[in-house]
């Protein structure tokens, strides 16, 4: 299998894998509207004993969907370093003086 071929198969797999994460965030998303409903009817002042508990409840929530969104980003930027090595051109260059993709590529503010 030539470099190319391999950096295409790189390039599939990630596609795969950004579908993949769409999938599970729309999943997410019904989860997180269902919950919001829930909490909407269910979440009353009266339904907590104190006001501590009435401000705990909610931030355990924002918590974990704090946590979620740090494992998404994770990922992410997993992913953006796959695609680096594929974009990035090393000294020997992929053929063309520009690389296999052009030169239209710019991943520098990526990592800020």
């Amino acid at each position: 299998m030539s470099r190319e071929q391999a950096f295409l198969h790189m390039l599939d797999a990630a596609s795969k894998i950004q579908w993949n994460i769409a999938m599970i965030l729309e999943a997410k998303a019904v989860e997180a509207e269902k919950v919001r409903n829930w909490a909407i009817n269910h979440l009353t002042a009266d339904a907590f004993e104190t006001h501590e508990h009435q401000l705990n409840e909610p931030l355990q929530i924002h918590g974990q969907i704090v946590e979620l969104l740090e494992g998404l980003t994770k990922l992410q930027n997993g992913l953006c370093s796959n695609l680096k090595a594929v974009i990035v051109q090393d000294e020997g260059g992929l053929g063309e003086d520009d690389g296999m993709f052009g030169s239209g590529f710019d991943l520098g503010d990526m990592e800020k």
